[in-house]
């Protein structure tokens, strides 16, 4: 019985690989990450700036990241409502990380074209 407690657990609380493996796998979730960075923080000129991005796709995105602490959601008490998403500082790591992955596939796919030119690429 605290078998089936401990997995419980471990389901409800994502690991930072899972949460990497779940935005990274989603091609919207990376792109809502590149909009906040640019400072597009607004849903409503999110999806306007992206074509393809529907409300319900970018509410749901909205909503994983914010639920993983890489976004931090501020609802301003105005009419009418305004709402802004902002990296968190745990989002601030996170993006960091994605930056240093987005580098070493640029450089993989350097070796790859060095590779396929004929190049020998020495593993050493």
């Amino acid at each position: 019985m605290a078998e089936k407690e401990h997995i419980s657990t471990f389901v409800k609380q994502p690991t930072a690989l899972r949460m990497a493996e779940d935005i990274l796998g989603c091609k919207w979730s990376f792109t809502v990450l590149q909009l906040v960075r640019q400072g597009i923080c607004r849903p409503g000129l999110m999806e306007r700036s992206v074509e393809g991005l529907t409300t319900k796709v970018l509410n749901e995105r909205l909503r994983k990241l914010t639920r993983y602490g890489i976004l931090q959601r501020l609802a301003y008490p105005e009419i009418p409502p305004r709402v802004e998403y902002h990296l968190t500082p745990f989002g601030q790591k996170f993006v960091g990380i994605l930056d240093q992955l987005s580098e070493l596939e640029e450089e993989l796919r350097g070796e790859t074209s060095n590779d396929q030119s004929g190049t020998v690429i020495s593993s050493h």
